[in-house]
């Protein structure tokens, strides 16, 4: 596969990058098309994101992990990013495929739907019909590479919908694991955020959910409701402030997102049983009370 940028061959190849990397769920790095010369190869290389190849007709292999991959028509393969990998196409009936590279936080999920890995990188459609749907979808977005980068993005979560439901290897998802992978969300958000006036349907709208499911994910996950899990976290960075800093209690107040000092004292209070004065003339650590190396 080539790396010049915006190549357009009508006959034997089409190449695009993507130019928006402001989308952290999903991005798209390049994708096109190609009809490959006979024992057209690349690699060995490691690439830095997921690379995925549909493959439209003609034979080749792939070669990684110590093994090799022969896949023809109406299959795939997936490299992994920080996998080595060779990919020849074959001498007498050469591929033509289209491919896709991409990442972001809600790509590992989806990929391990799908029942693909490092280990089990070759994809098989469930059918024909599906696996055409795939590679349908694949190529709009090769075809539409002036849509706007909201419409890609847009196709590019079809993409990975469609990749998911059509495989042959597809992993029903256990509700256990999907709780694991929102409250990882919702706790990353939180542990940014949570400086911010932030809303539960905010944390619930970034996980994709809608606010009275996400509340009921959560309390069965962390055995209270979100309000009260971001009242202790905030107040729990704050006793953190009030031991280890000189800080005033105002400016600690608005650094855990609340402006009036009074509300503040008022919601520590209700987690540690004073007020935040009072908690630091108990707790606060001095220098010279230090260990040493701290």
């Amino acid at each position: 596969m080539p790396h010049q940028n915006d190549i357009h061959t009508e006959n034997k190849l089409k190449f695009h990058v993507f130019q928006d990397e402001r989308f952290v769920d999903l991005t798209l790095y390049q994708y096109g098309w190609e009809r490959t010369e006979p024992l057209h190869s690349y690699g060995p290389h490691k690439r830095d994101h997921y690379l995925f190849h549909f493959v439209i007709s003609g034979r080749g292999a792939l070669y990684t992990n110590d093994q090799v991959y022969h896949i023809g028509a109406g299959h795939g393969f997936l490299i992994l990013p920080d996998q080595t990998t060779t990919y020849v196409a074959d001498a007498k009936d050469p591929w033509e495929y289209t491919w896709i590279e991409f990442d972001g936080l809600r790509v590992s999920e989806s990929i391990s739907l799908a029942g693909l890995s490092q280990s089990q990188p070759v994809y098989t459609p469930q059918n024909r019909e599906a696996g055409r749907a795939l590679k349908d979808q694949m190529l709009y977005i090769v075809n539409h590479p002036d849509d706007s980068p909201v419409r890609q993005i847009g196709e590019g979560f079809l993409f990975l919908d469609q990749l998911v439901q059509s495989s042959a290897a597809r992993r029903l998802p256990s509700q256990r694991r999907l709780r694991d992978f929102y409250m990882k969300e919702a706790l990353s958000f939180i542990e940014q955020n949570y400086q911010r006036d932030i809303s539960i349907e905010e944390i619930a709208a970034f996980c994709g959910l809608n606010r009275s499911y996400f509340g009921k994910v959560f309390r069965d996950s962390m055995g209270e409701s979100p309000q009260a899990f971001l009242l202790h976290y905030r107040m729990a960075r704050a006793a953190q402030m009030l031991k280890e800093t000189a800080l005033p209690i105002g400016t600690i107040s608005a650094m855990v997102s609340y402006a009036n000092q009074l509300h503040f004292s008022r919601a520590f209070k209700s987690v540690y049983g004073m007020a935040p004065r009072t908690y630091r003339q108990n707790h606060f650590i001095r220098k010279e009370d230090a260990p040493a190396g701290v």
